[in-house]
């Protein structure tokens, strides 16, 4: 019985890891756009910003977020004072540090030069920008904009005209 149980426990903890949204590094979704062109979130965080912790816990946690970000989007994470280049085809991304801290490069262009933690950047298939969104959101408001994004609503209608009308259609059960 004690047997049984320490293995029901030990497979529901590897699923519940293997159900997170899969996360690479912005090399890695870059390289995959290449042979299987897909639209790419990207979280820029930093170590201290407790708002990024707060969606790491919660929204990033929330199945329907996950479901949808992982069939749809290359999920990126960078941390924006992360030290180590980054090369995207023949441009290289440097760490530049300024007073204590520093800022990445490639966080600041994603950015527009107007960084805020945490900001989703989504960029469409072939790597240009789509839109830049500082701040935290609950997982049913993110769950609104990765849809509205993902799924090509941007480019059809306003936000607020898609959560107020489509979404409500689709996702009513939420």
């Amino acid at each position: 019985m004690i047997l049984i149980c320490l293995t029901g426990f030990q497979s529901d903890k590897s699923v519940s890891g293997a159900q997170g949204i899969q996360w690479l590094t912005i090399e890695q979704a870059y390289a995959k756009t290449k042979t299987e062109p897909r639209k790419i979130l990207i979280d820029v965080y930093t170590d201290w910003c407790g708002w990024c912790k707060v969606m790491d816990r919660e929204t990033f946690r929330n199945k329907a977020v996950i479901d949808y970000v992982n069939k749809k989007y290359y999920a990126v994470k960078l941390d924006a004072e992360q030290k180590q280049p980054i090369m995207l085809d023949n441009t290289k991304f440097e760490f530049i540090a300024e007073g204590g801290r520093g800022i990445h490069q490639l966080a600041l262009a994603l950015t527009n030069n107007q960084p805020s933690f945490p900001t989703t950047v989504f960029l469409d298939e072939k790597f240009q920008m789509i839109q830049p969104l500082p701040g935290y959101l609950k997982a049913k408001e993110y769950h609104q904009v990765i849809t509205f994004i993902g799924d090509g609503y941007y480019k059809k209608e306003a936000f607020e005209t898609y959560k107020s009308k489509t979404y409500n259609a689709i996702y009513a059960s939420r």
